[in-house]
């Protein structure tokens, strides 16, 4: 958003006017007003016309930052959104489809992140009628959408199908989502996706050499970097271990399935760890994933003298990463090596 001295300033409310003034940018619609409705605080910033919502929720959510309180504004309307900054992330899991509006200059969610349950089967045409569903949802008016997906995609097509329907290998994902929506998808695996947010926005930031971030859940994702570069389907998760995938032995869900602490399990991904030291002598591994959230209850269990730190997004890095990738014209400009290229 750009701002000049013509643009109006307008007040937030009586209780607050003394606190903060909010200048509006450029693409703000000069009919702007903020009125005061009902909320937590008493004191909410609501736009009074629906094409606003966007610019209001900005303003409101800047002028929060500024005290102990969260933001009392639930951002869902998206019908002003036309900046090509902002770009809709859809993160495809196992059990959960996730989406928010993400700002790619800054790596960060504009918008509440929505979930909705993976069906199953998780077959083409069920996935399809959720992204859809979230699509209608979140009125989403951008050219683009960015899309992380469990398998190994090239140019758009799907080679393998992990923990989804196999009906999925051979399936050109992203002429399906883009013919179902209307919108341009670009679909990239899941993990490459979280990695590169993690690589550009997160701890992999200004590393070189070997990083490999490994995502914990349904299964083990990875992305594997090297000097800022992504190595993409690495799929780490599906090497042989104790006989059996090693997502099968080391995952959030083999942790669920043998009833294992997180001391217990820990002793297992460490395991784990020493093989991916063996095959990569990475410099860094990040830990993402829903199961990274757990990282105080399982790090100091850890046998590994490998650089392990968990990962800054957590499980937004997947939205992050894939609506960040989706916009070419952006990272081609930035100033870190363009991962994924």
């Amino acid at each position: 958003m750009q701002f000049s001295q013509s643009t109006p300033r307008l007040r937030l409310s009586q209780e607050h006017s003394q606190k903060q003034v909010v200048s509006i940018g450029d693409k703000a619609l000069e009919a702007l007003n903020v009125q005061n409705k009902g909320c937590e605080c008493n004191q909410p910033c609501q736009p009074s016309k629906e094409r606003n919502d966007y610019i209001a929720h900005l303003f409101c959510k800047a002028f929060w930052q500024t005290l102990p309180l969260p933001c009392p504004y639930s951002y869902t309307n998206t019908s002003a959104i036309m900046d090509p900054q902002i770009v809709l992330g859809i993160d495809i899991g196992a059990s959960g489809i996730k989406s928010a509006l993400v700002d790619v200059h800054k790596g960060t969610l504009i918008s509440k992140r929505m979930r909705l349950p993976t069906p199953q089967p998780a077959t083409p045409k069920a996935v399809t009628k959720v992204i859809v569903e979230l699509m209608s949802q979140l009125k989403y008016e951008g050219e683009v959408v960015g899309c992380g997906f469990p398998a190994i995609i090239k140019n758009g097509v799907a080679w393998s199908a992990a923990n989804i329907s196999k009906k999925w290998i051979g399936q050109d994902v992203e002429a399906l989502f883009s013919e179902a929506t209307g919108k341009r998808f670009s679909v990239i695996n899941d993990a490459d996706a979280a990695g590169i947010a993690e690589m550009r926005f997160g701890k992999g930031m200004g590393h070189k050499g070997t990083v490999i971030l490994i995502t914990i859940g349904s299964g083990l994702g990875s992305a594997l970097f090297t000097d800022g570069h992504l190595v993409r389907n690495t799929e780490l998760g599906h090497f042989y271990l104790k006989g059996v995938l090693a997502e099968q032995y080391a995952s959030n869900n083999a942790r669920k399935r043998d009833k294992l602490s997180w001391a217990a399990w820990a002793v297992r991904f460490s395991e784990y760890l020493s093989h991916l030291d063996r095959l990569f002598s990475p410099d860094l591994v990040i830990l993402g994933g829903g199961g990274s959230k757990k990282w105080d209850q399982f790090h100091d269990h850890l046998k590994t003298k490998l650089n392990v730190v968990p990962a800054t997004l957590g499980n937004e890095a997947g939205i992050i990463g894939a609506a960040w990738r989706a916009r070419p014209e952006i990272w081609r400009a930035s100033v870190a090596p363009p991962s994924g290229q």
